[in-house]
């Protein structure tokens, strides 16, 4: 995509100045929308912004067997393929480009898959932090740096217990109470950027995700308030 044609968050109002406060336009409501005044990011860079609930990043995911999910996919379909103890899980980058985020546990480990098709980035994280765990979506934004992967777009996350915004082509947080927290990859030995043959042929009790997710979207959630612990872990 050339960034010349992707709409400037900026230019279209975006940003917005609240009792002199910073915040990012987040949705349709007033408390939908992202306090920033710790972001370190370019408002000039940011693309986009549809709203932090406009992607199914899905909190909830439903699974199929292999023998079903077969009468979908291709054999070069490509696929991230996550695997603990005895569980499988597999995310089609089809599917992955329509939720950008899916929520999930792995053999009792949160964690959640993502890609971004902007940036090519697909991975597996972990979404706990110390005693606690996250809940990641889509801000609606997108963000370039020409300094940084050939300055290419790539999304915008949040997550929904502190409402921090985190920017995966550098894995950490950019702004809110968790800025600078680095996004943690789940270990490489656990999991893949694959295809549906290899797929079949490796992981026959594979849990395939079903295509076509969507969900109703919470009204509210837990917040954590303290998080000072975590950043003296995770920060140097």
């Amino acid at each position: 995509m050339l960034l010349a044609q992707a709409p400037s968050a900026l230019k279209n109002g975006k940003f917005i100045n609240d009792n002199k406060r910073l915040m990012l336009y987040g949705g349709a409501s007033k408390d939908q929308n992202f306090l920033i005044e710790n972001m370190e990011l370019k408002p000039e860079q940011f693309h986009y912004g549809l709203g932090r609930e406009a992607f199914p990043a899905l909190i909830a995911p439903r699974f199929e067997s292999i023998e079903e999910a077969d009468k979908h996919w291709k054999p070069k379909d490509r696929f991230l393929v996550a695997y603990s103890g005895k569980e499988v899980k597999a995310y089609a980058i089809k599917d992955l480009t329509r939720h950008e985020v899916v929520n999930d546990v792995l053999n009792g480990e949160p964690i959640f898959a993502a890609y971004c098709i902007l940036a090519d980035l697909g991975a597996i994280y972990t979404r706990t932090y110390g005693d606690k765990v996250f809940t990641f979506a889509v801000s609606g934004y997108t963000y370039y740096d020409p300094e940084i992967w050939n300055g290419l777009d790539g999304f915008i996350l949040w997550d929904r217990e502190t409402e921090s915004l985190w920017w995966p082509l550098i894995d950490k947080a950019v702004s809110g109470r968790l800025k600078n927290m680095p996004l943690l990859k789940l270990e490489q030995k656990k999991w893949e950027d694959t295809n549906w043959q290899s797929i079949k042929n490796r992981f026959p009790y594979a849990e395939v995700l079903i295509s076509n997710q969507d969900f109703e979207r919470p009204i509210d959630w837990p917040q954590y308030k303290l998080v000072d612990d975590l950043l003296k872990i995770y920060i140097d």
